[in-house]
């Protein structure tokens, strides 16, 4: 009778283990999905995560720079960036920054930081830069308005500045 209860017990472990094995792909699954979402919050987070219509106008905006195209950039830029300065005023930085740093040799994406909220859809982006004349850290913040990337800030973090 002890070698039928152990057959017995064996046959309902097997049973149970079977059991196990059936729930085991459902939860793959569930895990699968879950490590998916979490992979997909933290794209935002890196230079994937950037829309390219956003790298675009970055991209544009450092031409812009680079060339002298101040006024083409003031008028290109969100209402923040009208309304933060003037024409004048938006110029005259410029030409301090390129005048202390010198043109950009490299732009190395650092950090991006997505934002949704009543001010709409925003993104900003940090590179480590090297200028000609000094490395700095460049952040651009863009809003999307009317499907468009618009220049809302600009901002250049550099020890030549001091």
């Amino acid at each position: 009778m002890d070698e039928t209860r152990r057959h017995g017990d064996a046959g309902t472990r097997g049973k149970e283990r079977n059991r196990r094995v059936s729930a085991s792909p459902r939860l793959r699954v569930i895990l699968a999905a879950l490590v998916f979402a979490a992979g997909g919050c933290t794209l935002k987070a890196n230079k994937g995560g950037v829309p390219s219509e956003a790298r675009t106008t970055v991209e544009t905006v450092g031409e812009d720079i680079a060339a002298g195209r101040y006024e083409k950039i003031y008028n290109e830029a969100a209402e923040e960036w009208r309304q933060a300065t003037t024409p004048e005023e938006s110029e005259a930085t410029f030409r301090k920054l390129k005048d202390k740093l010198g043109d950009v040799r490299t732009r190395s994406f650092h950090t991006a930081t997505e934002q949704d909220g009543t001010g709409g859809h925003s993104f900003v982006i940090t590179y480590a830069t090297q200028f000609e004349r000094a490395d700095g850290m460049e952040t651009f913040t863009l809003v999307e308005r009317d499907g468009r990337w618009q220049l809302a800030r600009y901002f250049v973090n550099s020890d030549a500045l001091k």
